[in-house]
């Protein structure tokens, strides 16, 4: 029987069990031996990392030929057009590379989000927009690069889930071990 830890990964804490350039690692939070990350997620986001004791369930999940898709919440500056929504929705143009097309929708802040340390950078003037946006790729950046490019920068970048795996009931830093058939 393999087994799978839903991490809800903190801000700051590097996706890997050896620490580097002063990063938390996830050694920091899961001591149990024989679990790897099955995908990455930057230093500079937080949320859902799955972790696993078992290789084809590792390629299940992270082999982009699975097409698991993934869920994030989006603190965007600016408030997003109907237009650069629809092109989120159609695919965007990163780098040299055309995003496959993704569900965004507008949402309110998410219900009893924890705060970010460092908090996040805000400008006076400039309101904030939260979006869910699900892909199924996972390019190095791209949720941050898609909506660069439609003009709306990220500001705060949460996974939520990964396919029907999900981060609700379990704080920043915490985890849930299961096992899975």
């Amino acid at each position: 029987m393999s087994r799978l830890i839903l991490f809800n990964k903190p801000y700051g804490v590097i996706c890997q069990f050896t620490a580097e350039l002063g990063h938390v690692s996830l050694k920091n939070y899961i001591s149990l031996p024989g679990f790897y990350p099955a995908g990455r997620l930057d230093v500079d986001s937080e949320g859902l990392v799955l972790l696993t004791d078992d290789g084809d369930l590792q390629n299940q999940i992270s082999n982009p030929k699975y097409k698991l898709p993934k869920t994030y919440w989006v603190q965007v500056e600016g408030v997003p057009t109907q237009t650069a929504m629809k092109k989120l929705c159609r695919g965007v143009t990163v780098k040299n590379y055309i995003t496959l097309p993704a569900k965004a929708n507008l949402m309110n802040e998410p219900a009893d989000l924890w705060p970010r340390i460092p908090p996040v950078r805000f400008r006076k003037h400039i309101p904030t927009t939260w979006l869910q946006l699900s892909i199924k790729e996972g390019k190095n950046r791209q949720v941050r690069r898609m909506t660069a490019a439609v003009g709306y920068p990220t500001l705060r970048l949460i996974r939520f889930a990964i396919g029907g795996y999900t981060i609700a009931d379990i704080a920043p830093g915490g985890w849930h071990l299961l096992n899975t058939a």
